[in-house]
């Protein structure tokens, strides 16, 4: 095998940030990943995610062929390319003719490259003939894309990471940035060391890392963001800090949302927003009088019923103080995927077209009809995400092609996402993984290339287009996304391409590339100058590309993109949630992110070690909550919602308020015997944007009585294959989650990874379920130390290999589980643990086996030994120098920075 060591420039595939990274590739494997110093979106800097991408480029659970599922009784099997493309194109085709090209759509992702995204938009629009193409991006940015454009003109942020350095004033909303954003955060973090006057207000429910870290952290009830923000408007008005001469010469509408804001006071918003008045005064006032006060928003307002109003009344602020357009200010929206950006600029959304043209324009129709060289393209409107997944549910759409993401863990209300994959007459699933949870539901899967695999570009949250490239080649038969999408286009004009003359027959993403950039010619994000090769002499630029230069900020002569030049105020919905807690569901849910893991964690969720910051799915609910019913930390809960519910343990969390629930988005059937929280979320949306508020419901919450346990730990020690070994075994417990009461299956650990599998059911398991369990972790009994008590249900099973813990099961009680496991992963020599093995003993007996929660994930630095550090009297400075916690990543700096503070302790 080769071995020599390549290092190739790309771009990170998590967030929007755009983070520029240099892989190492040693034959056709990915070895190792670092920071680019040379790209300005991070200089260098990773998280804890980006850190360990080359540990997710991993074969196990990747699709490496074609599979075709003959009918929904069978399984799949692997076919041909040929043969696969061939079926897709006969059921397109047969169903277009039948029912119109409206009975098909395309669901697509923000984590496809922008040549993927433009290929498939004209093989939906300009072949096909229709608008049904989407992305998952409708979950996460298009609330901010309808609010620029509301107010704005154009779904363009006007603002660049440089502004963080030259603010005085930072307002995060809805962002828990220092865990989604990290390297955007850090960069805050740096700004605000050098310019100690720098204030940052952080508006969420949660008292996240980002609020801990702020100097006013606005603690709003969900759904009253726009609330809080027209009240603070209002605050500026009355005091005299709004522009009232930039509003007269650059703005239109003002005075109907003067009229709406009179009545939107401090006083009369405070108890709908969960604060006090004083607190809108002060934000207001810290706002005003800020010379260059930057915003940065995410999912917490777009994610709502009233998304785009949010966004706009953010903007509003800027606007009414005419702080837009200069250095250091202006509404910036964060992009939740790593190329959503990309989607928006080619068109790929069912309300959008190429270059930012209007679907509902007629000129900016036929203008691109005539570039793709065809009589017109189709001007119903198409069905956005949770439209679709309706549409395929009540059979008016009959077939589906999924590209890159996993609808049946992301989409609101599952239950009926699941039904809809079930009805529909024909679902092809593009994607790289073929242990998807949308994977199952698929006729055909094609397999797709992924990170480190592809060439392409991508556009990050601050405009700037970056160059993607291949480090290693696609494993098996997997192909580039463009590619497959070119191929499919290909068959499919010669079933249905009569009277339609679009080209498909590119030969290079560069090819594809080129096309594109034609059709941004003289529009307000043109880079029709640009080329692959251009970009790899110029480095990332961000659009509009003038002369070979990018363009910083946009509206620096405030002259906005409506044809009049002026910005527009609008009027603000003020409704606050779809669904309100009441008697029976008394709760209100929150979902957000956690620090190490990703989306629906098909990446990161195959990398034990970022599993150790928080190690299996809980809910969250505040200290009082538990202490009025009489919980204990740990104890299952069985959360219910209006469409379903699930069962976790629950953990006492001082972030949320009293009556408030916080469930992580990223579990799902991978991880769990249930489909995780979007089995409990509401398919409601904003009616602009369409996008659905996944982050808020309505619960009730009540103990589950599930008194069996089984805990069955596995660990392959520092064998070579130790990853890919418990991926292995990860892949053949996975099906047998389904139908436990809960049950979770998770990896854990560094050196010595391992696969972890929690049950708890109301009656004992069979002992033939048991052994099932067993063989899948090669535990037979004759291969290990063994205890069996059939009067009470008990077996106990110890694997003991090279002198340490090798596997566990323990079946009927688990109480020595979490000590055990630890002893596990850190590889404790098995004889200070042999008489304790079988012990029913909750408690370690040894200093060894203790548990450890990691706070540094990439120095493995735990919470005790930061603890102690700061008992003996540590500040941030002597941390770092000592446990040297946070000085890799920073991903971990503030919560340190909140465990000072809590200590009382100098940050």
């Amino acid at each position: 095998m080769d071995r020599t060591l390549t290092e190739t420039r790309s771009v990170c595939c998590y967030c929007g940030t755009g983070c520029g990274v240099i892989v190492q590739a040693a034959g056709d494997r990915i070895v190792g990943v670092r920071g680019d110093p040379d790209h300005p979106a991070n200089f260098g800097k990773l998280c804890s995610k980006g850190n360990t991408l080359h540990l997710s480029a991993v074969r196990t659970g990747r699709a490496t062929v074609p599979l075709l599922r003959e009918s929904r009784t069978v399984l799949p099997a692997p076919t041909s390319w040929d043969n696969a493309l061939e079926v897709a194109t006969e059921r397109f085709a047969a169903i277009i003719h039948e029912h119109g090209p409206d009975a098909v759509a395309f669901y697509v992702s923000g984590q496809l490259l922008t040549e993927d995204y433009y290929v498939f938009n004209k093989l939906a629009r300009a072949l096909v003939g229709t608008n049904n193409i989407d992305s998952n991006s409708r979950l996460c940015m298009s609330s901010a894309v309808a609010a620029y454009k509301a107010t704005l003109g154009s779904d363009a942020v006007p603002c660049c990471y440089e502004d963080i350095d030259l603010a005085d004033l930072i307002l995060i909303a809805g962002s828990n940035t220092a865990y989604a954003h990290p390297i955007v955060f850090r960069r805050i973090e740096a700004a605000r060391e050098k310019n100690p006057d720098l204030k940052l207000i952080v508006v969420d429910p949660r008292r996240t890392d980002t609020a801990a870290s702020s100097s006013l952290h606005l603690a709003i009830l969900p759904g009253s963001d726009a609330l809080l923000y027209s009240a603070m408007l209002h605050v500026l008005l009355w005091e005299g800090l709004a522009d009232n001469a930039f509003i007269q010469a650059h703005t239109c509408g003002f005075d109907a949302l003067r009229a709406q804001l009179a009545e939107l006071t401090p006083g009369a918003v405070a108890a709908a927003c969960g604060l006090k008045p004083e607190e809108i005064v002060t934000a207001a006032r810290m706002f005003g009088h800020a010379k260059a006060p930057l915003s940065f928003w995410c999912q917490g307002l777009n994610q709502s019923i009233h998304g785009t109003a949010n966004g706009a009344a953010l903007i509003h602020l800027h606007l009414a103080t005419g702080k837009i357009g200069k250095p250091g200010m202006g509404p910036f929206s964060l992009t939740g995927q790593p190329n959503a950006m990309g989607g928006r600029e080619t068109g790929t959304m069912a309300n959008l077209l190429p270059g930012h043209r209007d679907i509902n324009n007629p000129a900016d129709r036929a203008e691109l009809a005539a570039l793709w060289g065809i009589p017109a393209l189709p001007d119903r409107p198409g069905k956005t995400a949770v439209e679709m997944f309706d549409a395929l549910a009540e059979g008016s759409i009959k077939a589906v092609w999924i590209a890159c993401t996993n609808p049946s863990q992301s989409l609101p209300d599952l239950a009926k996402v699941k039904q809809a994959l079930t009805n529909a007459e024909f679902v092809v699933v593009q994607d790289a993984w073929a242990d998807t949870e949308t994977a199952a539901y698929a006729d055909l899967l094609l397999p797709a290339a992924t990170w480190g695999e592809k060439d392409g570009t991508v556009t990050n949250s601050e405009r700037r287009i970056s160059r993607v490239r291949a480090a290693v080649p696609p494993p098996g038969e997997a192909r580039a996304d463009w590619r497959i999408a070119r191929d499919f286009a290909l068959k499919l004009s010669k079933k249905i391409g009569a009277g339609r003359t679009a080209r498909f027959d590119f030969h290079s993403v560069e090819e594809v590339f080129a096309e594109y950039v034609k059709t941004t010619l003289g529009r307000d994000l043109d880079i029709s100058t640009l080329s692959h090769d251009a970009l790899d002499q110029l480095g990332p630029l961000q659009w509009p590309v003038i002369e070979n230069k990018g363009t910083q900020r946009l509206y620096a002569d405030h002259h906005f993109a409506f044809p009049d030049g002026k910005a527009k105020f609008i009027p603000i919905d003020t409704r606050l949630t779809a669904e309100a807690p009441d008697a029976r569901h008394p709760f209100r849910l929150i979902t957000g992110r956690l620090r190490d893991q990703w989306h629906g964690m098909s990446r990161t969720g195959r990398v034990p070690r970022l599993y150790s910051h928080e190690p299996e799915p809980r809910i969250h609910l505040h200290p009082s909550d538990l202490n009025r019913r009489g919980w204990q930390e740990g104890q299952l809960i069985r959360v219910k919602s209006r469409r379903g519910e699930i069962v976790l343990p629950v953990a006492a969390s001082e972030e949320v308020r009293p009556g408030q629930a916080f469930v992580a988005m990223h579990w799902g059937a991978r991880s769990l015997s249930h489909d995780g929280v979007n089995v409990l979320t509401i398919p409601a949306f904003d009616p602009v944007s369409k996008q659905p508020e996944l982050k808020h419901a309505a619960l009730r919450v009540e103990p589950a009585t599930l008194p069996w346990r089984l805990v069955a730990l596995r660990s392959p020690g520092l064998a070579a294959d130790a990853h890919e070994t418990v991926l292995a075994w990860r892949a053949k417990l996975a099906p047998l989650l389904a139908g436990f009461d809960y049950a979770t299956l998770t990896l854990d650990g560094r050196e010595r990874p391992l696969v972890a599998l929690r049950v708890a059911t109301a009656e004992p398991m069979p002992a033939a379920r048991i052994e099932q369990i067993a063989r899948v972790l090669e535990m037979p009994e004759g291969a290990c130390l063994a205890y069996r008590d059939p009067a009470k249900n008990v077996i106990k099973r110890a694997r003991i290999e090279d002198e340490r813990l090798a596997g566990l099961l323990l079946a009927g009680e688990d109480q020595a589980g979490n000590w055990l496991r630890a002893a596990m992963k850190d590889g404790v020599p098995i004889d200070a643990l042999r008489r304790w093995l079988f012990a029913p003993r909750a408690e370690p007996p040894v200093a060894a086996a203790a548990p450890r929660k990691v706070i540094c994930n990439c120095l493995d630095v735990s919470e005790d030994e930061i603890m102690r550090a700061i008992a003996a009297g540590a500040d941030l400075a002597t941390l770092q120098e000592k446990l040297k916690c946070g000085t890799s990543c920073g991903s971990c700096v503030p919560e340190i920075r909140r465990m000072l503070s809590g200590s009382g302790m100098a940050v």
